[in-house]
């Protein structure tokens, strides 16, 4: 992939899911759970078409193949991974406080339903990174990430035929670009709002 640049996500602790009084949350954010993630890297960008745009319309097995291609320890992430990447240090539904921030977070409509965006996908990276230096983890496109669906983090079994979409797009109300919200989706579906990022295992 053009442009592959990777970024260096330090190891922590951080509370996964949705935040107390999160009037938007869902059972599938439940229940809140502290997890440990070991230091990891994941792509400063989505990956990206010829045109500079997010990759879209890519079934989760095509993006698997896609990383696992690029060479050893590359793959996609994890979901708690990507939620820890996503939040990057912060404690609220949004890494930006209690709503999304324009100049983070490409979206069309606010909930009141005014507009605020551009109406359209715009290529990766357009926007401010957030604390970690990753850019667009929050709207402009869904992304697909490694786990299967579960419906709620109490469950232990996977459901391989799904898998998990997190992060919301463009085209989504801000309810769906909360860091803890999170979809199911056949991995074999295709859409033009659905892309991806890479991560890669650190040496050991």
């Amino acid at each position: 992939m053009a442009n592959l640049e990777m970024v260096r996500v330090p190891a922590g602790l951080f509370v996964m899911g949705c935040v107390p009084d999160d009037k938007f949350a869902s059972v599938h954010e439940l229940p809140r759970t502290t997890v440990e993630v070991a230091a990891f890297e994941l792509s400063r960008h989505l990956a990206i078409d010829g045109a500079g745009l997010p990759r879209v319309n890519v079934s989760w097995d095509e993006a698997a193949d896609f990383c696992s291609g690029l060479g050893e320890g590359y793959r996609l992430p994890t979901e708690q991974e990507w939620e820890y990447a996503c939040r990057a240090g912060s404690t609220t539904a949004y890494p930006t406080g209690d709503r999304p921030d324009p100049c983070q977070v490409n979206f069309l409509y606010d909930e009141l339903g005014d507009r605020v965006g551009p109406g359209r996908l715009l290529p990766a990276g357009w926007g401010e990174a957030n604390a970690f230096g990753l850019h667009d983890m929050l709207g402009n496109v869904c992304e697909w990430v490694a786990d299967g669906w579960r419906p709620n983090y109490a469950s232990t079994l996977d459901d391989l035929n799904l898998k998990v979409i997190r992060g919301g797009a463009w085209d989504y109300l801000p309810r769906l670009l909360r860091s803890s919200w999170r979809d199911g989706l056949g991995r074999g579906v295709r859409r033009d709002n659905v892309g991806f990022r890479v991560a890669r295992d650190l040496p050991q």
